[in-house]
């Protein structure tokens, strides 16, 4: 019988999935995250991985585990996988794109809105019994209605934020890529400019883009330099996309507006981060695939690509389909 090993309790529509496949599960329920010498002892008494939350695959994980058949991450990132070493030893790796763009684009226009008006320390304030008096001057934010929204990495989930943008508040969308997005344009109008024209011309710049050595802490303190002093940052991406020490003093030194983070660096947050009592900043505990639509989508998508490797088929949302060209 066919082993699988679950990193974490997954919806159970993946679950019932991998169970009529004939395989045994072994799904870890422990609510810490698993030390890597744990989960290599774990995965060498199975066949195949399907990996929830952000386990640490790298070169010795592979090298321990090079017997695994498969390994299916419940996750469009795979910064904590290294690939290069799956490939070698034949190990067929997945994700699950495409269906989390609508939740984890809702989730940036939620941080745009609500830190375009400070909403998360409103409501702190009355809960601290500051809600008084009325001041016109007071308690003021910013409209977007047509404003420039910037986008760094406009793929599917950046193409989500900005048709979102776009009806409700006629924004105009401008993107930074590797590569144009030449569909993209002519959907929303959107125009490719420098990373520095980014910057700079950017009143809402949210961040799409996988973390990798060249994105890794892009948006410093010179690049917060460069932004609009009344400029919104978002990050529904990677924590590690952006310097928090830096993105920390831009707000207290007002060089931004400020900013909307579902993801930080580390994860979890520490409670006493200066960030959760700044003005016009609002956090979230990385939420962006947080629906029960979505995460039934993943279940089934990541339990699906389980299926087809173990099945001998090419993964349907392989990453290194490499490993595939001596075989198929």
């Amino acid at each position: 019988m066919i082993k699988v090993l679950i990193t974490r309790k997954i919806p159970q529509r993946g679950i019932q999935l991998l169970e009529e496949a004939g395989y045994k599960l072994t799904i870890y329920t422990e609510k810490r995250s698993l030390p890597q010498k744990e989960l290599i002892e774990l995965c060498k008494n199975n066949d195949a991985l399907l990996s929830a939350g952000s386990n640490k695959l790298n070169a010795h994980f592979f090298e321990e585990c090079s017997h695994l058949k498969a390994v299916a991450l419940m996750s469009v990132g795979y910064d904590n996988v290294d690939i290069e070493a799956a490939t070698s030893y034949k190990i067929p790796v997945s994700n699950t794109p495409d269906v989390l763009s609508n939740a984890t684009s809702d989730v940036a226009f939620l941080l745009m809105l609500a830190v375009s008006r400070n909403a998360f320390q409103m409501h702190k304030r009355i809960e601290r019994g500051g809600w008084s008096f009325f001041e016109p001057t007071a308690n003021l934010g910013i409209e977007l209605k047509g404003k420039t929204l910037g986008v760094f990495g406009l793929g599917r989930i950046g193409v989500e934020l900005a048709k979102k943008a776009k009806a409700a508040y006629d924004m105009n969308v401008i993107y930074h890529n590797r590569n144009r997005n030449t569909e993209a344009e002519e959907i929303l109008d959107a125009k490719y400019v420098s990373f520095d024209q980014l910057l700079s011309e950017s009143d809402v710049l949210s961040v799409h883009a996988n973390l990798s050595n060249e994105t890794k802490n892009l948006f410093n303190g010179s690049a917060f330099e460069k932004m609009k002093r009344s400029a919104l940052f978002i990050n529904t991406a990677r924590g590690g996309l952006h310097n928090e020490a830096d993105l920390i003093n831009a707000i207290q030194d007002k060089t931004i507006w400020g900013a909307g983070l579902d993801v930080t660096n580390p994860e979890p947050m520490d409670k006493d981060n200066p960030l959760l009592n700044l003005p016009n900043v609002c956090v979230l505990p990385h939420i962006g695939s947080a629906t029960e639509e979505t995460r039934d989508k993943m279940a089934v998508m990541a339990a699906d690509n389980l299926i087809a490797a173990l099945s001998n088929k090419v993964m349907p949302q392989i990453i290194n389909r490499e490993v595939y060209s001596s075989n198929h």
